[in-house]
Formats: C-alpha cells, structure tokens, sequence
C-alpha cells in the first residue's frame, strides 16, 4: 500500500482515539479530503521542480507509534540549548514526555496542543486562530490538519515578556522501523509581549524517520518573536516544515534557520504583515555534504503600507549535496513605501555541488524600495593566496573564509549561547578549530 492510501485509510481510526469537539472533528475530516485531492507534491510542480521526494515517501511508515520508549535526560542533553535555563516541551516519537519537559501556566501558558484542543478554558485561543493562515498549496499541510493532535501550544497575553527561552523539540528514537511524526504548534505572542523559542526536530536512530510539522504564529500588535530552528539531523531523517506567521501593527518577528544536516529538509516560510511599520527577518545558514538535500521557500507577503523585510540566506555545498532557494516577496497595490530586502549568495566546494537559487520580487505598488539577488560561486583564489602568504595552512584559510561568508548572519542572533553553539557547530562541519567563541 502506498503511503498516501496508507493514511487515508488510517484516518477514521485515528479520529475514533481523539477526543475532539465536532468543530475540531469537522475540520480534521475537511482535511484529510484535501490532502486526498492534493496528495504529495511532485517535481511537476513548479514550487517543487528541484525537489524531489520519492526517496522519502517509499517507506512504510507507522502513523502511530506503539509505544514511548523511554529515555533519559543525559540521552538527550546535547542536543538541547542547556547552559541557559528554559521552558522545555519535549516530545519522543510524537509523544509527549512529562519527565523531560517544564511547562508552566503562571501568567503564561506554555502546554500541550492537545490540552487546548479539549479543555474549555483554551478554546476560545483556538477557534480564534488555529488552522487560520495555513497554506493549501501542497498536500503536507492539511495532512498535518487531519493528524493535529499533539505538538505546543504557547499563549502570550498582553504586556507579558517571557523571562526565558521556549525549546520545542521533538525526539524520534527508533522504536518503529520506520516512522511518520506530525507535530503542530499554535504560538500567540499578545500586545506588547515578547518570546523567544528554538525548536529542533532531531532523529536518535539511523531508521527512516519523515516528520511533516506544522506552526502558526500570532504576533500582536507590537509583539516582538525571535524564533531559530536548528536543523542537524542524521542521513536517514527528513524534514518538511510549513511555518505561518501573521503580524499586526507595529510588530517584529525574526527567524533564523540554521540547516547542517539531514537526508532531505524543505523549509516553507510565509509571513502575512497584517498591518503597518512591521518588522520581518528572514535569515537561514545552509552547510551540508553527501547527497544531502535543503530547500528553503520563503514568502513575505506586504499587505499594508510603510513595513520592512529582509531576507539573507548563505549556504556552503559540499560533494553532491543540493541546495534550492525559492523565495518570494509580494508587495501589493496599498503597501506603499515598503523597504523589502532579499539575498541568497552560496559556495559551492564541489564540482557535484549544486545550488538552484530563484529569488522573485512581485510589486503592485509604485512607491517602495525592493531590491533581490543572488550569488553562486567558489571561495575567491586571491583571499585564500592572502591568507596562505601569512602563514595560514589550506584548510583554516579555507575554513576562515567560508565562517566569514556565513558570520553576517549570526550578527543578528539575539542568544549568546545559540551563537556559541552554532558557531561550534560551523566549526565541526569545516572540521577546523576556528580558535575562538563568540
């Protein structure tokens, strides 16, 4: 049986385990018939030309898992941003572990999405935002729909700033031989409030694991989200991720993605700027190898006047890896006065190496500032002569020039010890001691 059908058919046994309201039962059923019209998305699709998903999909994958394995702190440890102290929702092969997470409902609710789909005192949270700025372009995202059960669920009210970090991340650990995770996050930051949140999706097993997430955020009128996603993941993990983000007046929200590993990652990024002098920051740093894959399709969609945006991807291809950028910036007749700004410049170290890189400016309005572009090329032999005369082996040299290519990025990472680690991390896929932190 295919996967498709697969699902389907799995369908009204899951909706039979859920206890949801008709109105939550009703949308679910409204989605899985969507993703039945759409299915998966294929190379003949423009949005997916270079990405290819038949590697991925050719696995027999279990919808639901049989059971929690269970682990221990220490198993996990390293791959959580724990020299800070945070908000923890842990989740293992789709199933939230209590024992490993701090959640809280002091002013703020950082919980379950499963909570709030059943308990009376979220619902009015829920029917007010959740599944309403999804895309239906492709057949992931009302797949998820069908499958929302578990994931975070985050509520901000207004004037509130949240004293530490959110992790949100999710475990698959090799108890099913091959598994299908479908976590769905709802995030909303009210007026005036503030968060920040790093989420990560990180496989413990070399068995094929395809996990297909969903997040909506609300950002409130001059509400401030600094989110980071960190992507390292092992060769057998594959990653496709839908995040929405809708923002009001007066509002800043940033986004940073940083994808070092994993067989095949697709980052979809939409922002709606629902509202005037918004703020949005699109930054990703890409540096894979193998035959790895990362694509990164990116939507800023300028809805009212006198907002900004600003795009700026860097990525390092090695031996057969693939890297695609589609990003999309979309000004329409009432945004005026709009500053948009977007870049996608790569390396590739490689004669395999391959970057498909489309950045795409569509204005309807006459009085803005948008500017797009994009660089594909080798490290510059005259910078590498430079540093080798000083007495720099190959290597460094080599390294020293890609971490200065990648370094704008982490200018603007807000937690020091998310720039540490990554920093660490570049070092580690450059296999060089940079000889310094930041």
């Amino acid at each position: 049986m295919e996967l498709k059908e697969k699902l389907i058919s799995s369908f009204l046994a899951f909706e039979e385990a859920c206890d949801v309201d008709s109105e939550i039962h009703d949308l679910r059923c409204e989605a899985i018939k969507e993703f039945e019209n759409l299915g998966f998305p294929s190379k003949k699709e423009e949005a997916w030309k270079y990405t290819s998903l038949n590697s991925v999909l050719n696995h027999d994958y279990s919808v639901f898992p049989k059971k929690e394995n269970a682990i221990e702190y220490k198993d996990i440890k390293k791959y959580l941003i724990h020299d800070i102290d945070t908000y923890n929702l842990i989740f293992i092969d789709g199933i939230f572990s209590s024992h490993l997470s701090q959640t809280t409902h002091e002013k703020i609710d950082v919980c379950l999405m499963s909570a709030a789909m059943v308990k009376p005192k979220y619902r009015a949270v829920v029917d007010k935002y959740f599944n309403t700025i999804v895309s239906k372009e492709n057949g992931f995202t009302p797949l998820n729909t069908a499958f929302a059960k578990e994931g975070a669920f985050i509520n901000i009210p207004r004037n509130i700033v949240v004293d530490k970090p959110v992790q949100i991340v999710n475990f698959a650990t090799g108890n099913e031989a091959a598994l299908m995770i479908q976590p769905r996050n709802l995030i909303v930051v009210g007026e005036n409030a503030q968060i920040q949140i790093i989420e990560r999706h990180q496989s413990l097993t070399d068995n094929p694991v395809l996990t297909n997430s969903v997040t909506e955020v609300f950002a409130e009128k001059r509400a401030i989200v600094d989110y980071y996603k960190i992507q390292n993941d092992r060769s057998s993990a594959s990653l496709i991720d839908n995040t929405f983000i809708e923002q009001k007046d007066d509002s800043n929200c940033s986004m940073h993605t940083f994808s070092f590993g994993g067989k095949l990652t697709r980052n979809n990024l939409n922002f709606y700027q629902r509202g005037e002098h918004i703020d949005s920051t699109l930054k990703g740093i890409t540096i894979i190898e193998d035959k790895q894959l990362v694509d990164h399709n990116t939507l800023v969609h300028h809805i009212s006047p006198n907002c900004e945006s600003h795009q700026d991807y860097k990525g390092i291809f090695a031996d057969k890896s693939t890297g695609v950028f589609n990003g999309k910036v979309l000004v329409e007749k009432e945004a005026q006065k709009i500053n948009a700004f977007q870049a996608n410049n790569n390396i590739l170290l490689d004669d395999q190496a391959t970057i498909n890189s489309k950045p795409q400016l569509e204005i309807f309005a006459d009085d803005v500032k948008c500017s797009h572009g994009c660089t594909i090329g080798q490290l510059d032999a005259d910078s590498l002569f430079y540093l080798r005369s000083r007495g720099i082996p190959l290597k460094e040299a080599k390294a020293l020039l890609m971490y200065a290519f990648a370094s704008n990025v982490l200018d603007s990472v807000k937690i020091p010890e998310i720039k540490k680690r990554i920093t660490h991390q570049i070092a580690l896929k450059l296999e060089v001691n940079l000889g310094f932190d930041l």
